[in-house]
């Protein structure tokens, strides 16, 4: 009650506009998402994750192949023949070129495909959103994925969400240093501002804090 009248006097004056200003989020602002400017383009080929789904066809050999595996918890799997297959972190071409390996043990020239059903993704090609969200969330990224196609998949703002004190974090590949960018997700989701929408990368971590209103 206190803030709320706190607000309303400082509206009477006039003042209530640089007071929330200075509540928004500080850091500098990513370039908004522009699809016309730049074309659409693959991005860095996926690596298999815990939890993972997928399968693996041995061609001539189905009693060798396996139908809807799910990578364990420590990142290996299991086929007929071949224990222990260590799978996250590769891509689906690096992970059949090793059971083709391990296999040519036991059968002549194996040809292996691997197909991800389900991605849920490794950690560093997750999209976190966390804080004042209806659904916090750990998001697999795909190609070209904005802020604002993370926010739909997390259900939107909280009802007290400070969408404009917002923050992205992002590990900077080249340094290895944490970066730390503004966002204005109240303009983006409740004005439609489309300069507030802004592009992700694999491993970004959303932070939404709640108003202090």
């Amino acid at each position: 009650m206190v803030h709320s009248l706190s607000f309303v006097r400082l509206a009477t004056l006039g003042l209530a506009p640089l007071l929330l200003a200075a509540c928004a989020g500080t850091g500098p602002e990513l370039p908004p998402a522009n699809y016309s400017a730049s074309p659409i383009v693959p991005s860095e080929p996926y690596t298999i994750g815990p939890l993972d789904e997928i399968t693996i066809h041995v061609w001539r050999n189905p009693e060798l192949s396996a139908e809807k595996v799910r990578v364990r918890p420590d990142g290996r799997l299991t086929i007929p023949l071949v224990q222990d297959i260590p799978a996250v972190g590769k891509t689906a071409t690096q992970l059949q070129e090793y059971i083709a390996g391990e296999l040519s043990k036991y059968i002549e020239q194996p040809i292996v495909s691997v197909i991800v059903n389900t991605p849920e993704g490794n950690f560093t090609q997750q999209v976190r959103v966390i804080g004042a969200t209806a659904q916090p969330a750990s998001l697999p990224y795909r190609a070209n994925m904005t802020v604002l196609d993370a926010m739909i998949a997390v259900g939107g703002l909280s009802e007290f969400a400070a969408g404009n004190s917002a923050k992205l974090i992002r590990q900077n590949r080249e340094t290895g240093k944490q970066e730390e960018y503004r966002l204005r997700l109240s303009d983006l989701i409740r004005r439609g501002d489309a300069s507030a929408n802004v592009m992700l990368m694999p491993g970004d971590t959303i932070i939404i804090p709640e108003s202090r209103f």
